[in-house]
């Protein structure tokens, strides 16, 4: 079964302890961070990999609901809250499941199996689209404003990542497409690109050289490696 990688947003401490308690007896769903404030979560989103939220309404700052309506490319989400009376609002929202507190194990098992399967559906769905409307190996779509652009990979220089949006960089062209940069990480052939910092995604054959922990593109770009890269980078220098 497939791994799901879960980030919990609640202001509660008892509430994350619940979770992570019932998530240690589902082999296939992996915490693999906590946020106490929605305006948190976004740098999560875009560093890591994240298949499923665990999302509460009622936070300081920045409300659950509001949340997801700033987020363009969503991963699944499962509300947990002591307010019912958000559940229909929750759902047109296109929430996965809606956990009232406190809720039994047996509750949150039924919505990491309707979670599971919902992401199962929309790799199904993925998978039956046209060709032109899928990924290739030598090239990708993104969306730009109302239209969806056809990139070649072997162009892009690198991937930066810009709040809840990614700039593309071809020579001295810049394309802005609202995805996370985490997105494009699942999509990337690894031996092509490589991950150097929470913010880029480099392509190799474009890097001029590398200095200390600055690395220098053929453009004249200078990129810095950051700390949890670094020892990726190093292996692969050498």
């Amino acid at each position: 079964m497939t791994l799901l990688k879960a980030l919990i947003i609640d202001d509660e401490p008892f509430a994350h302890k619940v979770i992570l308690q019932y998530a240690e007896d589902i082999p296939f769903l992996e915490i693999v961070g906590q946020c106490y404030l929605a305006t948190e979560a976004y740098s999560m989103l875009n560093e890591k990999a994240i298949d499923l939220l665990f999302l509460d309404i009622q936070m300081p700052k920045l409300k659950g609901l509001d949340f997801i309506r700033t987020l363009d490319h969503k991963p699944q989400i499962i509300i947990t809250s002591a307010f019912e009376e958000y559940a229909l609002e929750g759902f047109e929202l296109q929430v996965c499941d809606y956990l009232l507190k406190p809720f039994p194990f047996d509750r949150f098992l039924k919505a990491i199996h309707k979670t599971h399967q919902q992401i199962s559906l929309l790799k199904q769905e993925d998978s039956s689209k046209p060709p032109e409307m899928q990924t290739a190996d030598d090239r990708i779509f993104i969306k730009v404003d109302k239209r969806f652009i056809q990139l070649n990979l072997q162009d892009i220089q690198y991937f930066e990542s810009y709040g809840n949006y990614v700039k593309i960089w071809i020579a001295s062209e810049m394309y802005l497409t609202p995805r996370t940069l985490s997105s494009f990480e699942k999509e990337l052939n690894d031996s092509t690109f490589m991950r150097i910092h929470k913010s880029y995604i480099i392509q190799k054959a474009y890097i001029d050289y590398v200095e200390g922990n600055r690395m220098v593109m053929k453009n004249g770009t200078q990129l810095t490696i950051g700390k949890s890269y670094r020892q990726e980078v190093k292996q692969w220098l050498s």
